[in-house]
């Protein structure tokens, strides 16, 4: 199967898609793999997709729902889209988040079970945070780092009994590095992706969806807390979790490639009162909440300390994990002043026209017009509460400080008012607006933690 991508407005003036080169004033020579930072616009030729991409449960379902158009994540299709543009596009599906209540497949958020006598100690070992501490029937944000530090994955661990573990995971496949920490380790545990796929239930009438599928009960769900449950008679986890900072919740469908079409009908059927709308993972909401992307915000060679993830590195873990020797290491670097890497995330605010779509290549950032690209953009969007668009992005460690004044270069559909294509922009604090269910950075920041630095 091959799809067509629309065809590609012309990139930056002086490049053509053909001869656009990566930038090479921007300083990653910390990175041994530079993030790949060629202004190359749109793709302009057919993507060929084969059988080594997977289509999940709910794929069928979602083309059903009007799905026009994927991407691939995990391994898998993954739905990018249900309004066409001329009707509004992801904004109006935007609208739908944050007044009513959506459905989403997530079903590329592969289920990687760890199961076993030594499940408690294997993940404890392979994740930042104590495991030790997570109750069964609840979950925790967690990440996974190799022995330099770097991020592998950031999925939402659940706790589903004394002796199992799902990692949800984000778009990295985890189960190959489980398993070969396993062959060295021979904790007495199964490593194995199992048939759950989960949906999410998104927006501030999230809660009385839920309440109509599963009764008063889910109502007392706190976050990150779980609670097993059955719709259309078929078994399911319920997870008070999400991906926009919104209320919401996921529901795991055990063997869903045998149920999946009874769970998204009844779903459908209940949410009709509630103004339920099927749409795409909503990332301008997430970045409004400083929610991250991997392998858009943060990948493999990231420190937790550049991307606000030093929450993540707990001081009081006693128990050894992988990773921890060097981001302990960091950590005292950081806290003399000398951090060992030339970039660090932060949040931005840029003029030009309101960003209503996915950004196909990490926009460019200068200390002012003309100058050197220094840094880079991984996530921009415009924001409808704050009038304004909003990004994270990646600038030299001297110019993080709130209120720094930057430019940032668009592309052409972008520019702003007088066709300007390099546009003012300025570091602000993340999250850019308060989260109704705020995540563990946003709570560590209300106790007056700052990670910023």
């Amino acid at each position: 199967m091959a799809i067509k991508f629309e065809k590609a407005l012309l990139d930056y003036p002086q490049q053509r898609a053909g001869a656009a080169r990566h930038s090479q004033s921007v300083d990653q020579s910390d990175r041994r793999v530079p993030i790949n930072l060629r202004q190359s616009g749109p793709t302009q030729v057919e993507m060929l997709i084969s059988t080594r991409v997977r289509k999940s449960p709910y794929w069928h379902l979602s083309v059903e729902s009007g799905c026009w158009r994927a991407t691939v994540y995990n391994r898998m299709y993954h739905p990018r889209g249900y309004v066409h543009p001329e009707d509004g596009g992801a904004m109006v599906e935007y609208d739908s988040l944050v007044h009513d209540v959506t459905l989403w497949n997530v079903a590329v958020e592969r289920q990687i079970q760890v199961k076993g006598p030594d499940a408690e100690a294997f993940v404890n070992y392979v994740i930042t945070r104590d495991a030790t501490k997570i109750k069964p029937m609840r979950g925790k944000y967690v990440i996974l780092c190799n022995e330099e530090g770097g991020i592998l994955n950031d999925p939402v661990l659940l706790r589903i009994a004394e002796d199992e573990f799902w990692f949800s995971l984000s778009d990295s496949d985890l189960e190959f590095w489980l398993r070969g920490v396993n062959t060295g380790k021979r904790f007495d545990v199964s490593i194995a992706e199992i048939d759950v796929a989960p949906v999410q239930i998104q927006g501030p009438k999230s809660e009385a969806l839920m309440v109509d599928l599963f009764g008063d009960a889910v109502s007392e769900l706190p976050y990150y807390g779980l609670m097993a449950g059955q719709v259309a008679g078929h078994d399911v986890i319920v997870s008070q979790t999400g991906f926009t900072g919104e209320k919401g919740y996921e529901i795991y469908l055990r063997d869903a490639t045998l149920h999946a079409e009874d769970l998204w009908y009844t779903v459908l059927r209940t949410g009709e009162k509630h103004n339920l709308r099927v749409i795409a993972p909503a990332h301008h909401r997430r970045i409004a909440a400083g929610i991250l992307s991997w392998g858009q915000d943060i990948d493999q060679e990231t420190l937790p300390f550049q991307c606000n993830l030093a929450y993540q590195v707990p001081r009081n873990k006693d128990a050894d994990y992988i990773g921890k020797q060097r981001l302990e290491e960091v950590r005292a670097q950081m806290e003399a002043g000398n951090p060992p890497f030339r970039q660090i995330m932060v949040g931005l605010r840029f003029d030009g026209a309101p960003v209503t779509d996915y950004a196909n290549d990490f926009w460019l950032i200068s200390q002012a017009p003309g100058d050197d690209p220094v840094g880079y953009v991984t996530s921009p969007w415009y924001s409808p509460e704050l009038e304004t668009n909003i990004a994270l992005g990646y600038v030299p460690y001297e110019l993080r400080h709130i209120g720094t004044r930057l430019t940032v270069k668009l592309p052409p559909e972008y520019a702003g008012a007088d066709g300007n294509l390099e546009v003012n922009a300025e570091v602000v604090d993340v999250p850019f607006r308060p989260s109704v269910n705020p995540n563990a950075r946003e709570r560590a920041k209300a106790k007056g933690i700052d990670f910023a630095d």
